[in-house]
């Protein structure tokens, strides 16, 4: 096994277990009243992300690893984690809303509105890299870019619509 086939098996092995996590996120959110907003545009999401792993085994499998951009992702990983900390039960890969809860502004959401995608958008970039692929990276940063450019302003609205109703409903 080289290098980098390890490496893309923890990466598989992580995003699967993510997978596994937001859908029990979901279900559990959805079963206490939640509602997800805009769910057309997350298969398109899902094509991306599965486009991108399968990108990276195609071509990166055989690859020499940089350990400076694998270390660079390691430090993202980090944040990752720190996200979905935060978020705890409320970390999902879809938009979901929880009426009268309010938003999270703790850990990295202090400093950033959508720490998750700045990480994601980091990922995107760096794990070609260290694979020694950067049109890879050029290529999914871009088609990230699109996918953010429809999915930030919808989580922007039902976040807004969110505040608005704790607001509203405020003593």
């Amino acid at each position: 096994m080289t290098a980098a086939e390890f490496i893309l098996i923890a990466v598989t092995l992580q995003r699967a277990g993510e997978l596994v996590i937001s859908s029990y996120n979901t279900r559990k959110l959805k079963a206490g009243g939640a509602v997800e907003v805009a769910p057309r545009h997350y298969l398109l999401i899902a094509a991306v992300h599965a486009a991108w792993l399968i990108s990276l085994w195609v071509f990166g499998h055989d690859q020499p690893v940089s350990i400076i951009a694998l270390l660079a992702y390691l430090v993202l990983q980090g944040f990752r984690f720190w996200v979905m900390w935060t978020l705890g039960s409320r970390w999902t890969t879809r938009i979901i809303v929880l009426p009268g809860q309010s938003l999270v502004s703790a850990g990295p959401y202090r400093f950033l509105s959508h720490p998750n995608y700045a990480v994601v958008a980091g990922e995107i970039a760096v794990l070609p890299f260290a694979l020694g692929l950067p049109l890879l990276a050029a290529v999914f940063t871009i088609l990230n870019a699109a996918v953010l450019a429809i999915r930030i302003p919808a989580e922007n609205r039902a976040l807004a619509a969110s505040r608005e109703t704790i607001v509203r409903d405020a003593p």
